[in-house]
């Protein structure tokens, strides 16, 4: 299984899906991470953003490079971005857990929340 969490610096789950411009990838297996990777993402007002597939939604750039991912942690996100993660097949949970260790660590253990109160 691959956990993406999306992040603005590598260290940290950003408060925004749209404006962070990293993924932080983990690879678990059994219940324990393997490995983690750094991944770019498209985000609001990057450069090449109008560049995507013309039959994708505005979303469908920022969710291509984690299109082999389960679960997308973040802070906080547009309801746009939910649904299209949601469609994807990609489990969009919102968390309260600022480190990206501890927030992944709460998803692999059941103990994290989603708080859909965040969506926007």
């Amino acid at each position: 299984m691959k956990i993406a969490v999306v992040t603005d610096d590598q260290i940290t789950v950003s408060a925004h899906f749209g404006r962070a411009p990293y993924y932080q990838v983990f690879t678990v297996e059994n219940g324990q991470i393997m490995g983690k990777e750094t991944r770019d993402k498209a985000y609001h007002g990057q450069p090449g953003e109008q560049e995507m597939h013309t039959h994708q939604h505005e979303h469908g750039g920022m969710i291509g490079p984690i299109s082999d991912c389960q679960v997308l942690l973040g802070r906080g996100m547009g309801n746009g971005a939910y649904n299209a993660l949601s469609a994807a097949g990609i489990l969009p949970i919102i968390t309260e857990i600022p480190e990206i260790e501890n927030a992944v660590k709460a998803y692999l253990t059941g103990s994290i929340t989603n708080h859909l109160e965040r969506l926007h």
